[in-house]
This record gives structure tokens, sequence and C-alpha cells, in this order.
């Protein structure tokens, strides 16, 4: 309380400061009513001061004082004051809040400041009279030399007293006000769990994206270079088909990696602009890359730019891109595939990730023939991977798979987002993957 005395007393004095203004124009204003001249130098009237606070409360609904408040509270007062998130509007709720507590603090320093302006000059004053040694006038009375005179600055000492308490209660009332009132509103806390989540599940969908596209590119270059190795010497053209495998796995790599470094330097471009200034068109950009990936098919082998000079982005892989997918695997696959035209971006963004994952656990656990199949039945996206000779996390070429363990977990991850179901697990003759996939979102 000692250490906080001082710096909340400053903190009472800048709500009277800041009162000032209020007062002298309701000093003008009642002056030029009853038609005398106003006082402009000491408005201590009480009327007047009774009379601004409801001003002082609707600007306080208007003004952008809450920044300030904080400020004053987390620095003067000591208050331990969550800063509030910056949203593009106010709401009402928080403006009702602010403006409470914009008219306590002027009400309280005002009253605060006015007596610090008559207490502290008055016990000066009557600490002085016992050295006068002679009548003087205070108060409309007169103190006469000797023990009146002590009595009068005991009486100043007191006054002194009191006013420093009072203005120790007001300051550790303001203070224990200030959280309820300058901290986050509900609905603000709501809007920040809600941007925490939605951030959250978009480093979810980055893992998840790495985990399938570089870990599918490097199942395949395992086993393209080991295949090319073999036969390096007796078949040059199997070898150079394999090493032409790993280049176009390892550019596939690349350019998932470069979408999802795209992403982080757009996230970061917007914590940068957390004060709210995003304008229309660079949430338009948002809403572009999330909603777009149709309109990127085409360019995905090339890439593009996008989201400014400072990062390329590629487009997001769709089944659109499942015969490159399967023939960059480098292993042989038996496709039965239908017409996927008609199955919406989301999930055939997801879908695409899906088969990836299951073509990449069938390459690393697995031997022989793959194979896959993809159709529409229905209103659901029907998926399936299997193959021969192999059990998930068994024994493969002689050497146990360590490490990873996440695919199956990520495949169950996409497909719950969908509202899906995946069976995957051996069956008689291996290991199979089987998906349903709703293709319109369920009630």
């Amino acid at each position: 309380m000692r250490r906080n005395l001082p710096r909340r007393w400053a903190c009472l004095i800048l709500g009277g400061a800041l009162l000032m203004p209020y007062m002298m124009a309701g000093v003008l204003v009642a002056g030029l009513w009853r038609g005398v001249s106003p006082d402009l130098l000491m408005p201590i009237q009480v009327g007047v001061f009774v009379a601004v606070l409801p001003v002082v409360a609707v600007t306080g609904l208007f003004l952008p004082v809450r920044a300030l408040e904080v400020n004053a509270a987390q620095g003067l007062l000591g208050a331990r004051v969550e800063t509030p998130p910056r949203q593009a509007r106010r709401s009402w709720q928080e403006r009702r809040r602010t403006a409470a507590w914009f008219t306590l603090h002027l009400a309280v320093g005002g009253v605060v400041s006015g007596f610090t302006l008559a207490v502290v000059p008055f016990t000066m004053f009557t600490m002085a009279l016992p050295f006068i040694g002679e009548p003087m006038p205070v108060l409309g009375l007169t103190a006469e030399p000797g023990w009146p005179s002590v009595l009068w600055a005991a009486a100043g000492v007191g006054a002194l007293a009191l006013l420093v308490a009072g203005a120790a209660g007001a300051g550790a009332v303001l203070a224990a006000l200030a959280p309820p009132l300058l901290g986050p509103t509900p609905a603000e806390r709501l809007a920040a769990a809600e941007d925490h989540a939605r951030t959250l599940a978009e480093r979810n969908r980055l893992a998840r994206e790495l985990h399938d596209s570089v870990g599918h590119a490097l199942s395949v270059v395992t086993l393209q270079a080991a295949a090319a190795g073999r036969v390096l010497d007796r078949d040059p053209a199997t070898a150079r088909t394999a090493l032409a495998a790993i280049e176009q796995s390892a550019r596939a790599a690349l350019e998932d990696l470069d979408h999802v470094l795209g992403v982080l330097r757009e996230d970061a471009r917007e914590d940068a602009r957390a004060d709210g200034r995003a304008d229309g068109r660079e949430e338009a950009h948002m809403d572009g890359r999330d909603d777009a990936g149709e309109d990127r098919r085409e360019g995905r082998r090339e890439g593009h730019r996008e989201g400014g000079e400072d990062g390329w982005r590629a487009p997001q892989a769709t089944l659109a891109d499942l015969a490159a997918l399967v023939a960059g695997s480098g292993a042989e696959v038996r496709q039965d595939v239908g017409d996927l035209s008609g199955v919406p971006a989301v999930v055939s963004r997801e879908a695409y990730r899906i088969l990836q994952e299951a073509l990449t656990n069938a390459i690393r656990h697995g031997g022989g023939t793959v194979r896959l199949a993809a159709a529409v039945q229905g209103d659901d996206l029907r998926l399936e991977v299997s193959n021969a000779g192999g059990r998930h996390g068994e024994r493969h070429g002689g050497r146990r798979r360590r490490g990873g363990g996440r695919g199956v977990d990520g495949m169950r991850e996409r497909v719950r987002l969908l509202r899906g179901d995946l069976r995957a697990g051996p069956d008689e003759d291996g290991w199979t993957v089987s998906v349903r996939l709703p293709l319109r979102p369920g009630p």
C-alpha cells in the first residue's frame, strides 16, 4: 500500500486534471445561464461538479479513452488489468463499462485533487502559526499565539493525515474496480478464445499437411533410391526412371512446403496487424486462401505468387492431382477411380491427403501391388487403399520401421472433421484403409 500510494495519488490527480475542462465548461455555462461573470480559475461549485458527471459518462461512451485508462490503471494504480484484445468495432457492453470507469475515475480524482489543493496549503500554513507570534485569521477565526496556534498546527496535521488516508482508500477502490470494468468483456474473451482455437486448428492442419506431404515424399525417395541403387549397373533405364520419380516427389514436397511457409508468413503478418487495421482487401485475400482451391488446380505444378512480395504460396492439392501422386510414388498401383469432378473442394483436398497418407503407409509397410479405389456413391465419397504382404508396423525389407505412428491418427482426424468414417487395420490380404466422406455437411 505504501509503495503504491504515490502512484495511485498521481492517478487520482490525473483524473482531476481530466475533469477540469468539464468543470470549466460547466462554470461557463452556469455563469451565462445566470447572467453573471463566471470565475474560470476556481470552478469548485458542487452543483457544477454534479451536473458535469453525466456529460463525462456520455463522452466516455464515445471517446477512445479505454487504452488511456488501462495504461493508467496498470502503471499508476498497480491493478492487474488484463489487456483487452483490440477489435475493429466497439461493443456497447464495452462502451458502458468504459464510461462507468471513466466517470468514476474523474469523479473520485476530482474530489481528491480538490482536497489536495486545499489541505496541503492549509497544513503548511497552520504548521507555521506557532512560529509567527502574531494573531492570524484562519477559516474565519483568529489563531492566537501560544497554545491555540499549536492546536491549529495539530489540526492541520490531522487534516493532512485524513487526506492521505482518503487518497489511499480511493486508490484502493479504483484498483479493485479496474479489472472488472477495464478488462475484457465476456464477448471479447469469447472472441479471443475463438481466435486462439482457430490458430490451433490452423497449426494442426499445417502439421498434418507437413506430415502427409513430406512423409510421403521421403518414403518415395527412400524406395526409389533403393531401387535405383540395385539396378544402376544392369538396368540404367530403370534407374533413370527411379531418379525421375525422386525428383518429382521432391519437387512436389517443396511446393507443399512453400504453401505451408506462405501460410505461416501470412499468419505472422496478421499478428503484426493485431491493431484491427486490416482492410477488406486483406480479408478477401484470406477468404481466397481458404476457398479458392478449385480455381487453382491448374497452376499447382508451376506454382504462383500469392500473399505479397515476401512469400511463395503453392495451391493445395486436390483429387485432380491424384494421377500425379500415384505416378510419383514409384509403387505398383492398381487404380479404380470414378468420376470425382463433383466432389466439393474441401472434401477433395482432405481426401487427397488421406489417400496420400494411406499410399505412404502402403509403401512403407506393405509389399506387392497396391490397390487404390475412389468413387462417389450416392451422397458419399468412398476411398480404399489396400496392399498385400504386410502389416502396419511389421518388418519391411529386413528392417523394422521406427518413428512415425501419426499417419493413421492424422487420417482419423481429417475424417472426423468431415463427419465421415474410417477403418484401418489388417485383413486377410494385408492392410486396408477404408474411408467414407459425406459430400455435404450433415445437420
